[in-house]
């Protein structure tokens, strides 16, 4: 099933990426109500100027308040993800658990479709980070525990898009994106503007439901791509930040 219309949570709205979803959202023509899910009522009104028509406060570690901010949910935008930091150390990890339980919650509420924001260098898309930062990340258990989380979406039952993109940048997007699906296919750096635009594309996709992609920006490719796809982004509805498919079937966008 593939979402048409309703709401939809984002959860990770604070973050860069979960704040640029917001604001593609904001300006799509789709009949949407915008549902922003943080951990602190601090930010309720930021949310809401960045585009959130709805506020709900829960922390993804707890599966109670997830559950109950999941009520009445169409789909899930799911942008969570730790930062490599001492916590992460001595901690739970919001990239597995917390996304697990987004997953479990989403497949209660029976959402139509859940787009998840990965990262290369995940399971069989290794290959596409650099080693360093592959080994610092496996050594802090981000890797493994985002290759759980997916695992864990794959097996749910719902109908997922799951998006791993290359290097965050805070750049302004490009519209000119290289998606690439089999793991080892694509390498680089790409705008989180960009990827949000391909997280909200993906919601109206058909054809983008129950695959994984690699994504990068054209301008941030590293080495000859591998595997490229060409699909059909739905633009409508279309965004005033940026068209995920640009002039070409190839061309996306990703996330955090």
């Amino acid at each position: 099933m593939t979402f048409t219309s309703g709401r939809v949570l984002v959860a990770g709205a604070t973050g860069g990426t979960g704040r640029r979803v917001l604001d593609v959202l904001r300006r799509t023509d789709a009949e949407v109500v915008v549902r922003a899910m943080t951990r602190s009522t601090d930010d309720e009104r930021r949310l809401r100027d960045g585009g959130a028509d709805e506020v709900v406060v829960a922390d993804a570690m707890d599966r109670d308040a997830v559950s109950t901010a999941l009520e009445g949910v169409d789909a899930v935008v799911c942008t969570l993800g730790s930062s490599p930091g001492l916590d992460v150390l001595t901690s739970d990890r919001v990239d597995g658990t917390g996304v697990q339980n987004v997953v479990d919650a989403a497949r209660a509420a029976d959402v139509d479709q859940f787009v998840l924001v990965s990262s290369i260098g995940v399971g069989d898309s290794g290959p596409g980070m650099s080693l360093g930062l592959r080994l610092l990340l496996l050594g802090l258990g981000i890797l493994s525990a985002k290759r759980r989380a997916e695992d864990h979406l794959r097996e749910s039952g719902l109908s997922y898009t799951i998006l791993r993109p290359g290097g965050l940048t805070n750049a302004d997007p490009t519209g000119d994106v290289v998606v690439g699906e089999g793991g080892d296919t694509v390498s680089g750096s790409v705008p989180r503007a960009d990827v949000a635009g391909l997280c909200v594309a993906a919601l109206f996709t058909p054809e983008a439901a129950n695959r994984t992609f690699e994504v990068v920006a054209r301008r941030g490719l590293r080495g000859p791509p591998e595997g490229v796809v060409e699909l059909d982004w739905r633009t409508t509805p279309r965004s005033a930040a940026a068209d995920p498919t640009g002039d070409a079937a190839e061309e996306s966008e990703s996330a955090d």
